[in-house]
């Protein structure tokens, strides 16, 4: 016979700490300890064997412990993980073999864990540790939500094969689904987890998610009680996650989320604080359920006291600024009514990092250690006086400066546009202004940039700052194929927006490209069967390394056939060749502050035309050729993520300018045209032929006899052209202002206004036909190089309100100006994917002349939209616009347009 001691430990977690002792109790239940004399026979799955003698209580010297069952583990890595060693004495019963248990337990990987008495020989024992592996995850399905949600639940809840499954496992994931619904105002969603085994495979299970969401709860209603000095809207409208039902909100759902219920109940307070009345509470609420109409209604019982004001305000340990400097900050007078939601936000607004409070006058100013507190120092009737309380502590300066988690780019790509360096002045606004450089770099998830205070010592006035980042993809592939223009268009293109050319000659740097040093190159093919486009781009925003000068150079050859629209037939001996290059430079500014960009560039165009007669150009064989020099400043202080700025502005202005060259070429472009021989013709044929009645300025063709005027036979528009447009002259001037502002949690509205005007130095010579506005649509540079610009107006057709020819053909406008608005809501800022919605209000128009232009008369459009930014292939987006005026030469409103968005500006 044998004799069996079982240990059997199921699954109970020790590690959770509210229910601690409730966990050992249930352990001692669930642990059974069992010293039976098995009888020969007793069960049929244990063997005979001889008798052992057994003594309870007594100490034995463990002399082996076997494991036993199922596993997929090393033996002996099981048995050291239980602490129990060869040779130790143990107490059988006793606290040993328990301690095992716990520890083998706490591993969270077996199901049932068995101690067995083997044999005991003289004073040793030997055990058989019986150990059941807890099943490994295989497959997993969740039904109940969408397709596309079923992986972000997988991901989120880490449900990934061979995961080990456990009831915590299960639980987690069942609470992490219904929380995660219930935020989303399904109150009453139910999840039920099920697990079976998996035939096909050894100790695994298939998990299936049943998620029934129910329907969404509302809120009927929220009423307030009590409530005199403010109504129940205004109370409603501070209230700014938990919303009554209303079909005309559409940027914020009604459903209510405890948390945000209860954060929303101070704001109620905040409310009435900012309006004097400090002392206003909020007696009770009732939260009741309507479950036959699955609504909420809500009850607040208000109590409002009464209407307060400033009194005196006092600073107190104050030596670095002066009284009236801290006023100045505060901006609070004597006599005014009392707001405690402004006083806090004067001593620290916490909703602004770089916000103009008291606190960051000092934190800017290196005392990061110093403390402003306001104080309520004596009430009398309705008058609260305050003292300001200040600790300034002493300057702090900056120790160590860390930076982690690039492992991609290289550390002094970072490094150098830190403002935050060792031995500097501690400076609140320079640590939020790195925080924007590096976001603006675009390697980096700018939502996960996270600046972690490190060995704050105030003793010493040192702090210590590491700057925790997460690399995305910078590279990007444009990969695409369309229809336009009456034939299909096929685009490559490939950029790398972090290369690194100094080591292109390095073959271990090759992964797939040499990367880190913050350079940019860029390759682009678009073609079709009537046009080829190639460019090459690259760019250092560090040229010679020590200060933040860019330099970027481009080449581009471009190619068109000319072809039939309608019939799609392509002639190839008519052609047009565009060859551009161009370099520049850009150089950040000190003055008037470092936001400020000064730009300049050189650029070279040559277009050679080869039997190509259109509505564009008056000659269809020649060369014009465009050397142009363009000068901007630009000024931008754009929130820290490039994709989805919430606040801060970006202003430039540019002008492109030509040489002058009809100030010393000699030509009279008013008399152009105007021949010589002509004029001598016409002479000799009155002087010779005074019997023949012959107008002076006529002349009689010698071969037909005709007589016609010199100006019909010299005004070859094609000759006289040519000789315009060889060199072209002109300037150019650009005006653009962007804004963007947080008006409400996380949505931002975007202000944008854009003037443009093409002009010439001499008015004989006229406004060149290159370099012109076309305005309308997508704003999609079209496969035309001409030198256009194609500005976005949304809701009418592509380039549709541009000036155009008697035939109807577009010529380009020389002036333009547009005005939009945008309101745009964040679905998900995330490295991965970055999404967010829009909706916009536009208006913009263009003019053949200056003197057509009318600021007030305006294309309108409205509509709305979304944007997709994935880091490996830009920027993707759709538009639906609504134009609410007519189409040149239409008397109706155009109507709805839809645009898609491929590579646009942010």
């Amino acid at each position: 016979m044998r004799l069996l001691l079982v240990i059997k430990k199921e699954n109970v977690d020790l590690e959770k700490p509210v229910n601690k002792l409730n966990n050992f109790l249930v352990l001692q239940k669930k642990i059974q300890i069992v010293f039976t004399l098995l009888l020969l026979g007793s069960f049929s799955q244990i063997k005979a064997q001889e008798r052992v003698p057994f003594d309870q209580g007594k100490t034995y010297i463990l002399a082996k412990v076997s494991v036993v069952g199922k596993i997929s583990f090393n033996e002996q890595t099981v048995v050291t993980f239980s602490g129990l060693q060869k040779g130790q004495e143990i107490t059988v019963p006793g606290e040993e073999i328990s301690s095992a248990i716990k520890k083998l337990g706490k591993l969270g990987l077996f199901d049932e864990i068995a101690f067995y008495v083997n044999k005991v020989e003289n004073d040793s024992i030997f055990l058989d540790l019986n150990i059941v592996e807890l099943p490994k995850l295989n497959e997993v399905k969740i039904v109940g939500v969408k397709k596309s949600k079923v992986e972000g639940l997988i991901k989120d809840n880490s449900l990934t094969k061979n995961k080990i499954v456990n009831e915590n496992l299960i639980t987690t994931t069942k609470n992490y689904i219904e929380n995660k619904y219930k935020k989303d105002g399904f109150y009453n969603t139910k999840v039920v987890i099920t697990t079976t085994p998996d035939t096909t495979a050894g100790n695994q299970v298939n998990m299936l998610v049943r998620v029934d969401k129910g329907d969404k709860v509302k809120i009927s209603r929220i009423d307030f009680i009590g409530n005199k000095q403010l109504t129940g809207t205004q109370l409603r409208s501070a209230m700014k996650d938990t919303k009554q039902k209303n079909l005309l909100r559409v940027f914020k759902a009604s459903k209510f989320i405890p948390e945000k219920y209860k954060d929303d109940l101070e704001k109620v307070i905040a409310a009435y604080k900012e309006k004097g009345y400090r002392d206003a509470r909020i007696i009770y609420d009732s939260v009741k359920y309507n479950k036959q109409k699955n609504m909420l209604a809500i009850k607040i019982n208000v109590e409002e006291g009464n209407k307060y004001y400033f009194g005196n305000i006092k600073f107190l340990g104050n030596t670095v600024y002066s009284d009236q400097q801290l006023n100045r900050y505060l901006g609070i007078k004597k006599g005014e009514v009392y707001n405690g939601v402004l006083l806090e936000k004067r001593i620290a607004d916490n909703s602004k990092p770089d916000g103009e409070d008291i606190t960051n006058l000092y934190q800017n100013n290196g005392y990061l250690f110093s403390k402003i507190n306001a104080v309520e120092v004596k009430t009398v009737n309705d008058t609260i006086d305050f003292e300001i309380r200040v600790t300034e502590g002493p300057i702090a300066y900056f120790n160590k400066i860390y930076v982690t988690g690039n492992d991609k780019t290289n550390d002094h790509v970072i490094y150098r546009e830190l403002r935050t360096k060792p031995g500097n002045k501690y400076s609140k606004e320079e640590l939020v202004r790195t925080i924007r450089e590096i976001g603006q770099l675009g390697f980096f998830d700018p939502e996960a940039i996270k600046p972690e205070f490190r060995n704050v010592d105030p003793a010493a006035g040192t702090v210590d700052i590491e700057y925790q980042l997460v690399e995305k993809g910078s590279s990007q592939v444009e990969l695409q194929g369309g229809y336009g223009g009456g034939g299909f268009i096929g685009t490559l293109g490939l950029s790398f927006n972090n290369f690194s050319a100094r080591n292109i000659f390095k073959k271990d740097s090759y992964k797939p490209l040499p990367m880190g040093d913050g350079q940019k190159v860029a390759l682009r093919l678009q073609g079709s069967t009537y046009f080829q486009t190639y460019s090459v781009s690259f760019s250092e925003p560090w040229f010679g390394g020590k200060k933040p000068v860019q330099f970027s150079s481009s080449i581009s050859y471009s190619k068109q056939f000319l072809n039939n629209f309608y019939t799609r037939s392509v002639d190839k001996s008519k052609s047009f060749n565009i060859f551009t290059v161009q370099v520049g430079l850009a150089k950040r500014l000190t003055v008037p502050d470092d936001y400020f960009v000064l730009s300049q560039s050189l650029s070279y165009q040559h277009y050679d035309l080869n039997n190509y007669n259109t509505g564009l150009f008056t000659f269809g064989n020649g060369a014009s050729r465009n050397l142009a020099y363009t000068i901007g400043i630009s000024r931008s202080n754009k929130g820290v993520n490039p994709i989805f700025p919430t606040y801060g502005s970006e202003f430039s202005i540019s002008a492109k300018i030509t040489p002058p060259y009809s100030l010393f070429n000699g030509i009279d472009y008013a008399k152009l045209g105007e021949k010589e021989e002509y004029k001598a013709k016409a002479t000799s044929s009155y002087e010779d032929n005074n019997h023949v009645i012959v107008n002076v300025g006529d002349y009689i063709d010698a071969n037909s006899n005709k007589v016609s005027t010199y100006q019909e036979a010299a005004a070859d528009p094609a000759k006289v052209d040519q000789q315009k447009y060889n060199w072209l002259e002109y300037y150019k001037v650009k005006f653009k202002g962007d804004w963007y502002t947080k008006v409400y949690g996380k949505l931002v509205l975007r202000t944008l206004t854009e003037f443009g005007f093409l002009g010439a130095y001499n008015q004989d010579r006229g406004v060149i036909p290159f370099e012109r506005f076309y305005l309308g649509g997508d704003g999609m540079a079209q496969y035309s190089m001409d030198g256009r610009e194609t500005i976005q107006l949304r809701g009418y057709p592509n380039n549709s309100l541009t000036p155009a020819n008697t035939v109807g053909d577009a010529i380009g406008a020389t002036v333009y100006n547009k005005f939009s608005m945008e309101l745009r809501y964040p679905i998900t800022l995330k490295a991965s994917a970055s999404i967010f919605a829009l909706t916009f209000l536009e208006a913009g128009s263009s003019y053949p002349t200056f003197k057509d232009y009318n600021p007030f008369d305006l294309n309108r459009s409205a509509g709305a939209g979304l944007r997709v930014f994935m880091p490996a292939f830009g920027l993707l987006g759709i538009d639906f616009g609504y134009g609410f005026d007519a189409l040149p030469g239409q008397t109706k409103a155009n109507g709805w347009e839809t645009h898609f968005i491929i590579g646009q500006q942010f």
